[in-house]
């Protein structure tokens, strides 16, 4: 196919069509696209119109469409024919980077998907000037352009914080540093200068809000595998700047949105995990500056409602605290009985709490309220988070918290037994309560058979799944009931029910036997 007016004619005329909601129109064009990739200057053709088109509408198709044929085409797998011919692909990686960073947010987005996607496979060995094209946009001033390259670095690098050690990722790694770390900093500084400089101007502190959540994820991924000499020779710098971030609060970057996280809880959640990650892996050299990001969490929690949109920021401080009382170098921040206390009737009781956001979803949304909440699920709740913690604690200090709890658990069972129909959430909390206690052994002889006997283990609602995991001695009674709500007509009901019977049938008990 020639680089041709012609050529891009025809292109746009058939990106037109496979928008058409007519499946008659729609899917012989989308057989004509599938036809014509393997043809050379295919991905070249998409790349002229995502430039040259005047319709935003063919721009963006141009551009979804160019990152799905990166997607399925660009790896080179061995035995098979190369998908890409050499001289597009020489092509695409010359032009994509400057194309993405002056295109609007919306293809930027895509392109940047579609950098990543190359990256993975050609960086560093096949792209090695990628990096230095990319820090050299940071001298532009245009936080459009830098946001372009935060956005396609953290595509690029957030696959460390899950990636196998091996000595090609230790060397990708080190080379990333040695280009990007300093420029990094160095913008990360110029960025919190701007927000001082700009901190009366809303539209200009949502672009560099934008810009510091990058930053911040960034760092995450820079750190992850190992402490990098670099960082921890600025680990002032970072650690200034974000304990200031993390007790900022401008009311111009506020939202009246009560469901959907705004800017400033994106950046303070992520600099929560920043914290946790140094406080889990690099403790000795966190030590420092520990006391006051614990101190600022803490205010954190006390201070911010129970909105879904604070959900994330709140599950991941509440991690952090988690993180931290389990290590045996902050052991003395959590001694005091009445900072056990407080930490226990200020943040982890609120936050087992089943609130309406919680009950609309379980009656509207039942799969989304399953994945959220079930055992294993990799998005973090609140009552998850506050469960961790109540573990955390129990490691160090599991008399003093047992004994709290127990007189919370008792409480929370009064009121339920006042009028269970009104307030079946008091005891809903309750069974996480003593659910999040249950593994420890001085609770399983204390607490937790009273509270079977009491029971029966029928909950209100689903909370059982989780409770039945805790119990050993017990099992056996709880399978009748479990049976029962397998004909419950609520989804989250007979679902969580089924997941509990398959779960104790495949438990090993202390024999060694299964169920």
């Amino acid at each position: 196919m020639e680089l041709s007016d012609a050529n891009l004619q025809t292109l746009t005329e058939y990106l037109k069509k496979t928008l058409d909601p007519d499946p008659a129109i729609r899917r012989p064009a989308e057989k004509f696209l599938e036809s014509v990739e393997g043809n050379q200057n295919y991905p070249l053709l998409l790349l002229t119109l995502l430039e040259k088109s005047q319709e935003n509408v063919i721009k963006v198709c141009a551009s979804v469409t160019f990152k799905n044929y990166i997607k399925r085409n660009w790896r080179i797998v061995e035995d098979e024919p190369n998908k890409i011919c050499e001289a597009d692909r020489i092509a695409i990686k010359a032009n994509i980077v400057p194309l993405m960073l002056s295109s609007p947010e919306q293809i930027q987005k895509q392109l940047s998907d579609a950098i990543s996607i190359i990256g993975r496979e050609d960086f560093p060995q096949k792209w090695p000037d990628l990096l230095t094209e990319m820090v050299n946009r940071f001298q532009s001033g245009d936080f459009h352009v830098i946001n372009g390259v935060l956005r396609t670095a953290h595509s690029l690098f957030k696959r460390y914080r899950h990636e196998f050690k091996s000595n090609e990722l230790w060397t990708e790694i080190k080379l990333v540093l040695d280009a990007f770390a300093l420029p990094l900093t160095n913008l990360f500084k110029a960025t919190i200068e701007l927000c001082s400089t700009h901190a009366n101007d809303a539209s200009a502190l949502k672009v560099l809000f934008s810009s510091l959540i990058l930053i911040a994820k960034l760092f995450y991924s820079l750190n992850f595998q190992d402490l990098p000499e670099f960082f921890e020779d600025n680990m002032e710098t970072w650690m200034t700047n974000f304990h200031t971030l993390l007790t900022l609060d401008n009311k111009l970057l506020q939202t009246d949105d009560e469901e959907e996280a705004g800017l400033l809880e994106l950046l303070k959640s992520q600099i929560c995990d920043n914290a946790a990650l140094y406080a889990q892996k690099y403790d000795e050299e966190f030590q420092p500056y520990l006391p006051r990001f614990v101190t600022a969490i803490w205010n954190l929690l006390v201070t911010t409602g129970q909105e879904v949109k604070y959900d994330l920021l709140v599950s991941n401080a509440i991690q952090f605290l988690a993180s931290v009382c389990e290590r045996p170098h902050y052991k003395h921040l959590f001694e005091d009985q009445n900072t056990l206390t407080s930490i226990c009737e200020k943040v982890i009781v609120p936050n087992m709490e089943f609130r309406a956001a919680d009950e609309e979803a379980f009656e509207d949304n039942s799969e989304e309220y399953i994945r959220r909440d079930l055992e294993g699920s990799d998005i973090d709740t609140r009552r998850r988070a506050a469960c961790d913690l109540v573990r955390g604690l129990c490691k160090f200090f599991e008399g003093p918290v047992t004994g709290i709890f127990s007189g919370y658990v008792n409480s929370m069972l009064q009121e339920y037994a006042k009028n269970p129909s009104i307030n079946w959430k008091h005891k809903d909390a309750a069974i996480y309560l003593v659910t999040s206690l249950a593994s420890k052994a001085q609770t399983q002889k204390v607490l937790v058979p009273a509270f079977f006997v009491l029971h029966q283990l029928y909950p209100v609602f689903v909370s059982c799944n989780s409770f039945t995991m805790s119990i050993n001695e017990q099992l056996l009674v709880s399978i009748p009931l479990l049976i029962n709500h397998l004909q419950a007509e609520s989804i989250v009901v007979h679902t969580y029910a089924a997941h509990a019977l398959e779960r104790l049938f495949t438990m090993r008990g202390t024999n060694n036997t299964t169920l």
